[in-house]
């Protein structure tokens, strides 16, 4: 398992404190116990630290498939580079081919939609979003791996796929995002003994004292964070919108002429 805070099982808690996630569910569905499973992520990644950091662990186990999510952390930040993400990605998918790894990268969904940020931010993070998804898309269909499209997996948009903090998945999102992967990988030839359920079981569940506490401690923190990261982009898409929406709009009919005397 390669990638951010989403790879590391972050929102499907489990009694006593440890994090499940996506990632032990799939290994669970592949046959794989947990001798065999390893979890190279780490919360805050960003696609250059699945480069330098992660990566050279994943090559060391040469492992049969690589699950990879990383990516928002970047959309997030003021040095946002869709060519440094393109040639980071392309050198971990390029490598773990090399090493008969099988990776499985994510496109992604629309978070501001879940995350109802305000429009303009909204809009700013969409636009981000859409240049990363360009990249997995040239970067993926270069090295020919499968890709699991979180934007078209049923239940993205519901609020129950969500964690507290509607940056990540619930234990029922990760189980969906699971399934996904695993539907993926037996369309690549990966035997999946054991279908992920769906149905929710072992989690801890958040009480709505966990909701309060999360808004004031960090959610309002993480948003104020971002946004002032965001906010100067956002500004420019408004300007250039604004912009555009006056060098396309008619010119003005000329004034009748008067006839004189």
């Amino acid at each position: 398992m390669l990638g951010d805070s989403t790879a590391v099982g972050l929102g499907d808690p489990l009694p006593g404190g440890a994090w499940r996630g996506v990632g032990p569910l799939v290994a669970d569905a592949l046959g794989i116990g947990p001798a065999g499973y390893l979890n190279c992520a780490f919360t805050g990644a960003r696609m250059r630290c699945v480069r330098t950091e992660q990566l050279p662990h994943a090559l060391a186990r040469r492992a049969d498939v690589a699950l990879v999510i990383v990516g928002m952390n970047d959309t997030l930040r003021s040095d946002f580079d869709p060519r440094a993400l393109a040639a980071d990605l392309d050198h971990v998918l390029a490598q773990l081919r090399a090493a008969g790894t099988l990776p499985v990268p994510v496109r992604f969904h629309d978070h501001g939609r879940v995350f109802r940020l305000p429009g303009p931010l909204r809009r700013a993070l969409k636009a981000r979003i859409d240049q990363l998804n360009g990249v997995v898309d040239t970067v993926v269909s270069r090295h020919g791996v499968p890709c699991v499209d979180l934007d078209r997996l049923p239940g993205t948009y519901e609020l129950a796929s969500w964690s507290v903090d509607r940056l990540h998945p619930s234990e029922r999102g990760h189980r969906l995002l699971a399934r996904a992967f695993t539907d993926v990988l037996a369309g690549a030839g990966v035997a999946v003994p054991r279908p992920v359920s769906l149905a929710c079981s072992g989690g801890a569940q958040a009480s709505a004292l966990d909701h309060v506490g999360w808004l004031v401690a960090k959610g309002v923190p993480w948003l104020w964070r971002r946004g002032r990261d965001l906010v100067p982009y956002a500004a420019g898409i408004l300007v250039r919108s604004a912009l555009g929406r006056q060098r396309e709009a008619p010119a003005p009919d000329p004034a009748p002429e008067v006839a004189t005397a």
